[in-house]
């Protein structure tokens, strides 16, 4: 419902390779370590975004999108859905291509905002779980 196959496919192979990962660290407990691992080995740039700005599989991280000084393409969102709609708006003002919300993470009013601002975005899916089905 909130990413149709076309759009899930369009982020995942044309939207770009560099993700930024939010609430992503060095904790391998969390879903988001597992995730960025998988993304790496098709091919993504990952680039953790943490409060704590931790080094994650290689890749230097940042505090917030803001302080990335690079473009991003996707921004990948590991906030609960209470916070995840201010990142879909950070991910629009610094030019992100899509949003992609994790799981679980379900803000309809930073959906509806995403689209009118001509961002792809996906709520409620998994990339990790996604990309490998682009091969069937």
């Amino acid at each position: 419902m909130y990413g149709d196959a076309a759009t899930v496919r369009r982020i995942l192979t044309e939207s770009g390779d560099t993700w930024a990962i939010v609430g992503l660290s060095n904790n391998s407990e969390r879903a988001a370590y597992g995730v960025a691992r998988v993304l790496q080995r098709y091919g993504k740039r990952i680039v953790p975004v943490h409060p704590k700005a931790e080094t994650v599989h290689g890749e230097p991280g940042y505090r917030s999108l803001a302080d990335i000084p690079f473009p991003v393409d996707v921004v990948d969102v590991f906030v609960n859905s209470e916070l995840a709609g201010a990142v879909a708006d950070q991910a629009v003002a610094v030019g992100a291509k899509a949003v992609w919300f994790q799981l679980g993470v379900v803000d309809e009013d930073a959906y509806g905002r995403a689209l009118t601002a001509g961002v792809d975005i996906v709520m409620n899916k998994c990339p990790a779980i996604e990309i490998p089905l682009l091969d069937d």
